[in-house]
């Protein structure tokens, strides 16, 4: 599960509808509708938040956007809760990380959407809208590969 912090525009299409199931995904396990990956690093942030089911919602709510953006036909009906809630704190070192990872993962499944993103740089990236950036390392959560 990849739940990325950085903007979903900068997702190719196999990250995009990746990011679309997990998310999904992480909506479930939040709202104790799945045994599985209850303890994921990846859901850490979210379960900190006063209003982890809404955080997740918005969270689902950009990446549709993005989806829609592109032409593809997500089911909107599927996001639990979408009102405004408080952004969640994002390190200057995790989204630095995710860039290099998603990088890598470009480099393997779509050496194009690698060209298009060639020129940008960690310190240029957009987070995803639910996030708030501030300077710091890679989150504790993390698991480096």
């Amino acid at each position: 599960m990849r739940l990325w912090s950085i903007h979903p525009r900068y997702l190719d299409a196999k990250g995009l509808v990746a990011c679309w199931r997990e998310s999904l995904l992480a909506q479930k396990v939040l709202r104790g509708e799945t045994k599985g990956y209850t303890n994921h690093p990846q859901l850490v942030r979210f379960r900190q938040h006063e209003d982890p089911i809404q955080a997740v919602g918005i969270y689902l709510e950009y990446v549709y956007i993005e989806a829609k953006a592109r032409g593809y036909n997500f089911d909107h009906e599927k996001i639990v809760k979408v009102k405004p809630c408080d952004q969640i704190l994002v390190t200057t070192g995790q989204l630095e990380y995710e860039w290099a990872h998603l990088r890598a993962k470009l480099r393997q499944r779509d050496p194009n959407r690698l060209k298009q993103l060639k020129k940008l740089v960690a310190k240029d990236i957009f987070p995803h809208p639910l996030f708030k950036v501030v300077e710091g390392s890679v989150e504790e959560w993390e698991v480096i590969k």
